[in-house]
């Protein structure tokens, strides 16, 4: 199966289910080898209040960098390979407001072993607000040291690697 069919398999996969990316209601806005855009309806809600009105919170910000790096770092990875951030780092450039905010992440490197990722995270004036970086270690698919399921027979991520 083609690389875009199995991405678009992914992304229909993603609309279904109980997951991180269902439950925040995140979506694919693009994707390529090293690189994936995301984005996210902030709203009230996941936020707290100011003086200067809502602001999100930090943690919610942090999970939409991460699963964009997280979602850059699939698209260079074999299927028989899984990964497992081993290091993650948030800079909070400008608080995070209410309303649509996109996140790219990006492949910085990658070795055989380890990935190397970056992220960047704007509103929707294009205001960088946070960046990001980690690293993810590359580990088989299947077996104890694998933390996910095999993959999916299509190549896309394992049902449990989604979120």
């Amino acid at each position: 199966m083609a690389a875009d069919d199995r991405m678009a398999r992914f992304d229909d996969d993603l609309r279904s289910g109980t997951h991180l990316w269902t439950t925040l209601g995140y979506r694919r806005l693009g994707w390529g080898e090293g690189t994936t855009t995301i984005a996210w309806d902030a709203t009230p809600e996941y936020g707290f209040p100011t003086a200067g009105g809502p602001v999100i919170q930090g943690g919610l910000v942090t999970a939409v960098l991460d699963a964009a790096m997280g979602g850059a770092c699939w698209t260079v990875l074999d299927a028989d390979a899984a990964f497992l951030t081993a290091d993650l780092r948030v800079e909070f450039l400008r608080s995070t407001r209410p309303g649509t905010v996109t996140a790219t992440g990006t492949v910085v490197r990658r070795t055989r072993r380890v990935v190397f990722c970056s992220a960047e995270l704007v509103d929707a004036d294009g205001t960088l607000l946070a960046v990001s970086r980690c690293t993810q270690v590359v580990l088989p698919a299947e077996g104890r040291a694998g933390r996910y399921d095999p993959p999916s027979a299509d190549g896309s991520p394992p049902e449990d690697a989604r979120g």
